[in-house]
């Protein structure tokens, strides 16, 4: 169904999320729209919620499953701002956040869906969890000058790192169970990216409760939402194939032009499976086998 303002859907069509979890896609520009929303139907999302700009269009299938939001996804906070209209719409029920062009893959993702997954982190009594957002991008840039390629997607199989997260309340200590990561594009072209900007982590999946709020730093004012585990034991984590990174960079005026190939010697081809990840240590299973 289409709703003409996020007001809207707030209002008639949020009685849709009290059955979760729900997948909210902030549509940027019209790449890969329809993958990006198929891909998260199919992960087990039972609503896909896109937020998208008036104008673009939906195929015939998508527009009959899909909650389609007409809303202006150009400001710089748009998607917080939606998400947490939406944290007040329907607490208690999991949701997941990206944009287009953006996949999310889980431990196992083949063969158990996103709300097997949900079910047994909420067991083990956490109400989020960590993504890592792994920068994708197409093998040949003069093929397809966006960056964007499904069938050539190249990822980096390493240099990633985490540094402590500063407590600035606390005298710069260290925040508990808290890290900042670092890595692909946004590591390799840092000069074009700015600082804010360079981390990888994500909450991107969480629990909506009463008061809960996203900052733009993709962080929660509950600060245990932002730790990667309980004190007791690791935790499943998982990954967004994002091909934002590259767009944005090739669409950059600044730095379209210093870039004529992502790939170097660390690249590898993206399998579309979550083995891969797992294999390269770019998300964890936990106690879930």
């Amino acid at each position: 169904m289409r709703y003409k303002t996020l007001d809207q859907f707030v209002r008639e069509g949020a009685k849709h999320l009290a059955k979760g979890p729900n997948a909210v896609i902030l549509v940027e520009d019209d790449v890969e729209v329809a993958t990006t929303l198929r891909h998260h139907q199919q992960a087990g999302f039972v609503n896909v919620v896109a937020l998208m700009p008036e104008a673009f269009d939906l195929p015939r299938d998508l527009a009959v499953g899909v909650h389609r939001v007409d809303y202006d996804t150009s400001g710089p906070e748009a998607l917080v701002y939606a998400v947490n209209q939406l944290i007040e719409a329907a607490p208690g029920q999991w949701f997941y956040y990206g944009y287009n062009a953006e996949y999310l893959f889980h431990p196992f993702c083949e063969t158990r869906n996103v709300s097997e997954m949900l079910a047994f982190h909420t067991e083990e009594r956490r109400d989020a969890m960590l993504t890592y957002v792994i920068d994708l991008y197409a093998e040949d840039l003069a093929a397809h000058p966006d960056a964007v390629s499904l069938d050539t997607a190249h990822m980096d199989r390493s240099g990633y790192y985490a540094l402590a997260r500063k407590d600035p309340d606390n005298h710069g200590h260290p925040k508990e169970r808290q890290l900042d990561f670092f890595g692909g594009l946004k590591w390799r072209y840092e000069e074009h990216v700015p600082q804010a900007r360079r981390k990888i982590d994500r909450i991107a999946l969480f629990r909506a409760k009463p008061g809960l709020r996203l900052r733009p730093d993709d962080t929660f004012n509950d600060e245990e939402y932002n730790t990667y585990a309980c004190p007791w034991h690791h935790n499943i984590t998982a990954a967004v194939c994002s091909f934002r990174t590259a767009k944005a960079l090739k669409i950059n005026a600044g730095s379209t032009e210093a870039i004529t190939s992502f790939k170097w010697h660390n690249s590898a081809p993206f399998e579309w499976h979550s083995r891969q990840l797992l294999d390269l240590g770019l998300m964890e299973p936990g106690q879930w086998f």
